[in-house]
């Protein structure tokens, strides 16, 4: 039990550090919006922005990790050579990210082109064209911190690497106040921003990995048998990230034919991904080396606890989270928003795709939860396998009702289909073994904090109709949003304690673990 009060704390430390990294890029997003508005500068940068950005999940996060996480964790449990294979992969990631953006840059009209095919024939392309290879080369930093994250990680080193994205944001904060002030060009100056961020996170990344007496030194790459094993193991990881990249430029296709729907979705991903990055990333990033830990030591009971307690605990502040942002979207958006150059029908157009991704926050944070069952197996197939069904429905989805409802199918895409891969992974899991299974704790607390998250929309949705009036008057409405969701928080700690969902004995146990 006590095993599993820690990994709590790590979520919550790692968790702590993805909310104020997610509170200061809310604060940059409040500032492009301000400053760009929802228009061609704003698409064009975004598009740029999210190229780096997409193959960075893909590869190093992503397949890389997933590769790199279980194999490495297994060799310092087990005491063998851990430091020579990182060492290894380093070099090998780095030789990688070389060769590919050099190749990148030079293909990025053919990249914008497969991202924002809408773009051609207005400004948006060419300055997308610009902006992406200024900002690609982002690629390689951000890469080589997150293979330096996952190492930081597999030592319990969860505070170093979760902090370092708040740096990120406080760079293109400055650089925003700072080109505002100058007079510069607002999208160039984030687009140069861009890769500065990168050495930023990498040089921290660095100095954090020495202190656990890693240093890495490039060299060639050998191809061992274990650098060979997590090559294999990478295949089917990097067809799972294909598939999920290919869903986000499904979206990005379906959007980029309206002028302003592209920032919509970002923008209103900004939001839903404060509560999904705070959880499910922290969720997934702490499970996935302690599972590979567990089944390194054949402990299979401590396995499920540990599966069963992060779930648990994930969910306990989804479910509410993702109530919320359902019922009152509207209010969030506008008062976060409508400011400068973002009107009223950009606020009601992200409002709807923020509730629409809301009620896909669930499914988010239950695929992080259930997918390092597979990779703590070195089982990427599986997964592989459940993604492209899930591709297939959200691209059906996607181009099939966009003539229907617009722009919005491809935020109904993403989360229908974000729900199918769902019910694939906890069906596959079923075979995995005892570790996989959901105990009675985590049934009866499930509904109990499903109920406890209902009666906090209830009050939302009354208190957002008693606050309307200073909702929508300039002087009092951040006043009358921080009241909304002090008033959301304390109903839900009212319902959840009254319900059980959460008992002071669970409090009580991780401060005494602290």
């Amino acid at each position: 039990m006590s095993s599993s009060r820690g990994m709590i704390r790590n979520i919550l430390t790692l968790g702590g550090w993805t909310l104020v990294s997610r509170g200061a890029g809310l604060v940059r997003e409040l500032m492009m919006a301000a400053y760009l508005g929802a228009g061609p500068v704003a698409d064009a940068f975004n598009v740029a922005f999210s190229l780096p950005n997409m193959f960075r999940r893909f590869f190093a996060e992503g397949a890389f990790n997933q590769a790199f996480v279980p194999l490495y964790s297994k060799k310092l449990e087990a005491g063998t050579d851990a430091e020579d294979f990182a060492q290894n992969a380093f070099s090998g990631l780095t030789v990688f990210l070389i060769v590919f953006t050099l190749i990148g840059t030079l293909a990025m009209p053919a990249l914008v082109w497969a991202m924002a095919a809408g773009f051609v024939g207005d400004g948006r392309f060419d300055m997308a064209v610009d902006f992406g290879r200024i900002t690609f080369c982002y690629i390689g930093f951000i890469s080589l911190f997150a293979l330096l994250s996952g190492i930081l990680n597999a030592h319990g080193r969860f505070a170093e690497a979760g902090a370092v994205p708040v740096l990120m944001n406080l760079v293109f904060i400055a650089a925003m106040l700072l080109a505002h002030r100058m007079g510069w060009d607002m999208g160039l100056t984030l687009a140069w921003t861009t890769p500065i961020t990168g050495i930023a996170q990498l040089a921290w990344t660095l100095y954090a990995a020495r202190r656990i007496g890693f240093s890495p030194r490039l060299r060639l790459p050998r191809l061992t048998p274990d650098f060979r094993r997590m090559m294999v193991n990478m295949g089917p990881a990097l067809l799972v990230g294909g598939v999920v990249q290919i869903n986000l430029l499904v979206s990005r296709q379906v959007a980029s034919g309206t002028e302003g729907a592209i920032s919509w979705l970002v923008y209103a991903d900004r939001l839903y991904q404060l509560p999904l990055g705070v959880v499910a990333i922290a969720v997934g990033t702490v499970l996935l080396p302690e599972l590979s830990r567990r089944l390194q030591a054949g402990d299979s009971a401590g396995g499920r606890e540990a599966f069963n307690r992060g779930t648990e605990f994930a969910l306990l502040l989804t479910l509410p989270a993702a109530v919320a942002l359902v019922v009152i979207a509207l209010p969030i958006t506008q008062v976060l928003y409508q400011r400068g150059a973002f009107g009223s029908e950009d606020t009601a157009a992200t409002a709807l795709a923020l509730a629409i991704y809301g009620l896909g926050l669930p499914a988010f944070v239950l695929q992080k939860a259930l997918q390092p069952l597979f990779y703590a197996r070195e089982d990427t197939r599986s997964p592989f396998r459940y993604a492209v069904w899930s591709m297939i429905l959200n691209a059906a989805l996607a181009f099939g009702l966009m003539p229907w409802i617009g722009f919005s199918a491809a935020a109904w895409a993403t989360t229908l289909s974000a729900w199918v891969m769902v019910g694939q992974l906890w069906w596959g899991a079923r075979r995995l073994g005892e570790e996989t299974r959901f105990d009675a704790r985590f049934l009866s607390r499930l509904w109990r904090t499903a109920a406890a998250s209902a009666l906090m929309g209830a009050a939302l949705w009354f208190g957002c109709s008693l606050l309307q009036p200073l909702l929508e008057a300039q002087a009092w409405r951040i006043l009358a949003l921080v009241l909304l969701i002090a008033l959301g928080m304390a109903s839900y700690a009212v319902a959840a304690f009254g319900l059980r969902a959460v008992r002071l004995s669970d409090l009580r146990a991780l401060r005494r673990q602290r």
